[in-house]
């Protein structure tokens, strides 16, 4: 059995496609469909199906692609360590975050990544928090930056580190009638058509826990994916919304109101339980974020004695709203 065969599965899987995986693969297709017959044959079962219309997994390439893609990140590790040993980090860097991540500026983070290391190939995956850590903990993300409630404990299954605490503002178009306002509390906001993520996820639920601890309900009569879209939404006036304030503060065509006691956001950077590549190793340390195993409790970096602050004071040094605490470039 061979890598090269092990990549073709793997490829064929993914597009669902021999004619585009030999192009991913920059092979010609009848070179690839012969080395994974060949496969077929050494294992002594099919693992697709082929028909007119579409090429699916038979339950024997369902069982072999987890084991196939473990070996090809195995293969791949080795030689990133061996490049890594003599100077060098190469390989692949899989980033994923959630749109609204403000105590890490990752776009500025990747261009000084890609200046010193320009043999290392990037890609990043947008999305909510629940499922980039699921992809942290499969392999397939290598480091992923997430914000959860603080009621909720840090993410299972991989490694954690706290990096910023974020209290919640309240979003609004430039002329709602609380723009430009005094602090409101959640009662007065209770009577406000909301703007918000889909209901259960970790951008909503922080919002929701904080409405029902009051013995308040809201209506949320817009759920979107991106939080980039749901500002939009806002500016236009069809609701309000509940945002962190470093990240709001950033968003165009809308205003922010400060909450009296409203919700507060723990930011994370998570990584893999088998530890870091070379590449995720040299990016958290162009981050400045300790690349060690996290702590159970998802300890923030320098958060000792001296830097232990109430976690709702929006001003506290340690939260993504005060100067002095983002992580790196945020």
């Amino acid at each position: 059995m061979e890598l090269q065969q092990m990549r073709y599965v793997v490829a064929v899987a993914e597009t669902g496609s021999f004619t585009r995986a030999a192009e991913r693969c920059l092979v010609v297709q009848s070179a690839l469909s012969h080395q994974i017959a060949r496969l077929e044959r050494e294992l002594g079962a099919r693992l697709f199906e082929r028909t007119s219309r579409r090429v699916r997994l038979t339950p024997a390439g369902t069982a072999f692609l987890p084991a196939a893609r473990q070996c090809l990140d195995a293969a791949g590790r080795a030689a990133a360590e061996v490049a890594a040993a003599v100077g060098e980090v190469r390989g692949r860097l899989t980033v994923g975050l959630i749109p609204s991540v403000a105590a890490v500026d990752i776009p500025g983070a990747l261009r000084d990544f890609h200046r010193l290391h320009p043999e290392v190939r990037i890609g990043l995956r947008v999305g909510a928090s629940e499922e980039l850590a699921e992809q942290v903990r499969q392999g397939a993300v290598d480091v992923a930056f997430l914000g959860l409630p603080t009621s909720s404990a840090p993410p299972r299954g991989v490694h954690a580190r706290e990096l910023a605490r974020d209290r919640l503002v309240a979003v609004v178009a430039p002329d709602h009638a609380l723009a430009g306002g005094p602090a409101v509390g959640l009662r007065r906001l209770s009577r406000e058509v909301f703007v918000d993520l889909p209901a259960g996820t970790a951008g909503r639920v922080q919002s929701d826990q904080a409405f029902t601890a009051a013995g308040l309900v809201r209506d949320v009569a817009f759920e979107v994916t991106n939080a980039d879209f749901l500002a939009r939404l806002v500016g236009q006036g069809l609701g309000i919304a509940l945002l962190p304030a470093a990240y709001a503060r950033r968003l165009a065509g809308v205003t922010t109101v400060e909450v009296t006691n409203g919700p507060v956001r723990v930011e994370y950077a998570v990584w893999s339980r088998a530890g870091h590549t070379p590449a995720s190793r040299a990016f958290f340390g162009l981050l400045g974020i300790p690349a060690g195993p996290g702590d159970a409790a998802g300890e923030r970096p320098g958060a000792g004695p001296d830097a232990a602050a109430a976690p709702d004071d929006p001003g506290a040094p340690g939260t993504a709203g005060a100067p002095g605490a983002a992580v790196g470039r945020a």
